[in-house]
C-alpha cells in the first residue's frame, strides 16, 4: 500500500525533555549525552551469570547477529539484559531470549514519587490496557515530560514490567512501569533461533482493545450487503488521497459481504473542522451521505451554528493505541494491520474472501 503520510519523530523532541520549542539542540544533545553516561555507569556495577551470559551470546549468534557483543549486564528494563553491542545501540532481551528490543534507554528526568514497584502483569494481560492503579502511578513519575495525560494510552506488553505507550499523536515507545527508562525501540521476537519481526501477537490483542474502547456511535458504518463475511476498521481523513481511493471501493466491499466501520482520523491541518462538520450531522445516514460527499466529490459539508461539540476527538484519541502511522490504516476485527495495496487481490485474501 503506498502511503499517502508517514510520521517519524525522535524519541527525546516529542517526549523526553520538558523544554520549550527554543532549546538549543546543543543543550538537547548534552542533556542526552549525560543521561547515557550515568545509564552505562550504573550498569557497569552489575553482573550477570556466566551461564546467562554464555547462553544469550548463543541465541543471539543464532539469530544472525553478527556485531561484536562486548558486554551483558542486567538491563533497567525489568526482566530484561542489556546486551552491549560495539558501534552499535544495545539490545535488551528476556532471559530466555525470546524478546529483544534495540535501543538506547533514557533515564527519566522526573521527580520519581511513586516509588513502589507496581504488580506486574501475567500473560493474560498483554495487549490489555494497563490497570487504573499502574496508570495514576507511572504519571505521577513522569511529571517532567511533555505529552503525557491521563488520554496516554498504555498497554501491557509480553514482557512483565515493560509497558507499551504512545503519545495522542500516535508515536510508540516502551518504558519501564517505574516510568524510570524510556526507548522508542520496539519488541520484536526470536523463534525457532530466528528474529521473526515485531510481536504480532502483542499487536494484534493491544488492537483489539483499542477497538474494544471506541464509541460505535461515532464510527460511520457501511455495512456488508451480502451476509456478512468480514468487519475492518479504517483509520481515515478526508483529505487523504489515498483514503478517498479506498472509499470508491467500500460499495464492492460491501457487495461482498464486508462491513466497513470508518474511524474519523484527522492528520491534514484543515481536516479537524472539515470532519467535525460531517459527525455534526444529525443522524447516521446524514453523516455518511456527507462523508461520501466529501471523499467521492471533495465537498466538505460545514457543521450547524447549533453544533458546538467535536464527535471526532474522543474517537481520534483513543485510536492513538493503534499507532497509525499513515492512512487510510485497515484493520481486521481481529486487530490484524494489512500492510499492503488494498487495489490488489491480497486485500481480500486478508480479509478471508476469494
Amino acid at each position: 500500500m503506498t502511503l499517502s503520510v508517514f510520521k517519524s519523530a525522535s524519541l527525546i523532541s516529542v517526549i523526553l525533555l520538558a523544554t520549550t520549542a527554543c532549546v538549543q539542540s546543543s543543550s538537547a544533545d548534552e542533556t542526552s549525552t549525560q543521561l547515557n553516561q550515568n545509564h552505562q555507569s550504573m550498569q557497569t556495577s552489575k553482573a550477570v551469570s556466566s551461564t546467562v551470559d554464555k547462553r544469550l551470546r548463543q541465541v543471539l549468534t543464532q539469530a544472525g547477529i553478527k556485531t561484536q557483543i562486548t558486554s551483558i549486564v542486567p538491563s533497567n528494563l525489568p526482566n530484561m539484559y542489556q546486551v552491549n553491542l560495539a558501534g552499535q545501540p544495545p539490545l535488551h532481551i528476556t532471559e530466555d531470549g525470546r524478546y529483544v528490543i534495540q535501543g538506547e534507554l533514557k533515564k527519566n528526568p522526573s521527580k520519581r514519587v511513586v516509588t513502589k514497584t507496581p504488580v506486574r502483569s501475567t500473560s493474560a494481560q498483554v495487549g490489555k490496557p494497563v490497570s487504573a492503579a499502574v496508570k495514576s502511578a507511572m504519571l505521577a513519575n513522569m511529571s517532567a515530560l511533555k505529552n503525557m495525560s491521563a488520554k496516554t494510552p498504555f498497554f501491557y506488553t509480553a514482557v512483565p514490567g515493560v509497558i507499551w505507550g504512545a503519545t495522542l499523536e500516535g508515536v510508540p515507545f516502551l518504558l519501564s512501569d517505574d516510568a524510570q527508562y524510556i526507548t522508542d525501540g520496539e519488541i520484536s521476537v526470536i523463534e525457532n533461533g530466528q528474529f521473526i519481526g515485531l510481536d504480532e501477537s502483542f499487536e494484534t490483542r493491544k488492537n483489539q482493545s483499542v477497538f474494544a474502547t471506541l464509541d460505535e456511535s461515532q464510527l460511520i458504518t457501511y455495512p456488508a450487503t451480502s451476509p456478512q463475511r468480514a468487519v475492518i476498521y479504517v483509520a481515515d481523513d478526508v483529505n487523504c488521497p489515498y483514503c478517498r481511493r479506498f472509499h470508491q471501493q467500500i460499495p464492492v466491499l460491501n457487495a461482498k459481504g464486508v462491513t466497513v466501520n470508518v474511524i474519523g482520523y484527522p492528520i491534514y491541518e484543515q481536516s479537524p473542522e472539515q470532519m467535525r462538520g460531517i459527525w455534526c450531522q444529525d443522524d447516521e445516514n446524514s453523516r455518511r451521505q456527507a462523508f461520501d460527499k466529501a471523499m467521492l466529490q471533495g465537498e466538505m459539508t460545514p457543521a450547524s451554528a447549533s453544533c458546538k461539540v467535536d464527535h471526532v476527538t474522543p474517537n481520534r484519541e483513543k485510536a492513538a493505541g493503534l499507532a497509525v502511522i499513515a492512512t487510510p490504516a485497515i484493520y481486521r476485527e481481529d486487530g490484524v494491520l494489512y500492510q499492503a495495496s488494498f487495489e490488489s487481490p491480497e486485500f481480500l485474501e486478508f480479509l478471508g474472501i476469494e
